[in-house]
């Protein structure tokens, strides 16, 4: 049954509304998760998950899963067809996940969702949002269940419902950005790669951008920009972005396509996390690029760190007011991820053949500065935004609210 009170409502179960629900329930919170989706998406979407990321998941009990199911790769190189630019190795990260953890989307909500179970959670599905408003008592939300209208009230409402998110628009919060011209191309292929499966490969080219990634069942991630990009491109298709960017010196065969789809990609940030009851995770607050693979990252240390917060809250741990550490935390880290993955793909998307070749004489110089490179890996990594996934202590002790709730899970631990 849907209930028609909790203490927090997630709008959204994809990876970031899971990651929410999964500390709410160590904390002890009362919430509830609803998706208009009848079942969890089956396609692959993002594909890797970075250090600060598998850190801040440790305390959720999924890291051992994930690494089980995940292909571990140490090497990332941005190449001008033949040409390695910059080679960053990330086993030199200053982490107990030195790597780049290659994982579907789809594998990662698993995992996600077989913890939620454990931890005796529900995911109430085919449940659609239609309505979000809030007053002095709480948040209220109009939902569609078998047709029919319902009311949901609850203490605070968090949108993890995407780039349309209809939480953030019942905020009246701005979404400021544009959408990048061009279209993108993303698929998972089987190939005979010359580069091979121990690299993620960020390749530059006159004709637009491609990044090759290998995934743990032995297929390759392929994201492309391409103009006017079809639905659902084709193997002819694939063939030719390869051909156009990727290595020359061997042809590269697509031996078969697993599935394809196109997108837009838009760079947008929200103006502010949350308007009183109403707070915004993951892509209902910022979209970027998918350059550096950030999108999904930053998205699930939101939702740790904002879990964190309400759970202390409802507890009685923290005074209500300390939930505007979410958008001090978390508003700067998606800022700077903007402004990496747009640095990124403005430099893969360059067609000055003047701009081409100082972008390259530049790379080729920072390949030969080590202390720069850890920067880069930093960065890509999230290591370096680490600060802003660290909540401060609480200034006062548990009060009454606390002692009624159930105790976390042995072993939960803060963020570090």
């Amino acid at each position: 049954m849907l209930p028609e009170t909790t203490e927090v409502l997630i709008v959204g179960a994809g990876p970031t509304g899971m990651a929410l629900s999964i500390v709410l329930h160590q904390a002890g919170v009362d919430h509830v998760l609803i998706d208009r989706l009848e079942e969890g998406l089956q396609t692959s979407r993002a594909g890797v998950i970075h250090a600060q990321t598998l850190e801040t998941l440790e305390p959720l009990g999924v890291t051992q899963r994930l690494s089980e199911l995940a292909l571990k790769l140490q090497n990332f190189t941005i190449r001008d067809r033949n040409r390695a630019l910059l080679n960053l190795d990330f086993s030199k990260l200053p982490s107990r996940h030195p790597y780049l953890m290659m994982l579907p989307q789809n594998l990662t909500e698993q995992v996600f969702a077989e913890r939620s179970a454990a931890l005796g959670g529900v995911i109430h599905r085919s449940i659609e949002a239609k309505a979000v408003v809030q007053d002095a008592d709480g948040a209220h939300v109009t939902v569609i269940e078998n047709g029919r209208q319902k009311l949901i009230s609850a203490r605070y409402v968090v949108g993890a419902d995407g780039m349309h998110s209809l939480v953030r628009r019942s905020t009246g919060i701005e979404f400021d950005g544009a959408a990048y011209d061009a279209s993108f191309v993303l698929a998972d292929v089987r190939l005979d790669w010359p580069v091979g499966p121990t690299e993620v490969s960020l390749f530059f080219a006159p004709a637009g951008l491609v990044v090759v990634a290998p995934l743990p069942d032995g297929s390759y991630r392929v994201v492309a920009t391409m103009d006017d990009a079809p639905e659902n491109p084709a193997v002819t298709d694939i063939h030719a972005l390869l051909d156009s960017r990727g290595p020359t010196k061997k042809r590269t065969r697509v031996l078969e396509l697993v599935w394809s789809s196109r997108f837009r990609v838009h760079h947008r940030l929200v103006r502010s996390y949350r308007k009183d009851r109403l707070f915004l995770i993951g892509d209902a607050a910022h979209v970027h690029s998918p350059a550096g693979g950030q999108g999904m990252n930053t998205g699930i240390i939101d939702a740790v760190v904002l879990g964190q917060l309400l759970g202390d809250v409802v507890n009685g741990v923290r005074p209500e007011t300390a939930l505007d550490l979410y958008e001090t935390l978390r508003r700067p880290a998606a800022q700077e991820v903007l402004e990496l993955a747009g640095m990124m793909t403005e430099m893969a998307l360059s067609r000055n053949s003047v701009k081409r070749f100082v972008r390259n004489l530049v790379l080729s110089a920072l390949n030969l500065t080590p202390f720069l490179k850890r920067r880069i890996a930093l960065k890509l990594s999230g290591l370096s935004r680490a600060s802003l996934a660290r909540l401060p202590a609480p200034s006062r002790q548990p009060g009454p609210a606390a002692q009624t709730k159930p105790a976390a899970e042995p072993g939960l631990k803060r963020v570090a």
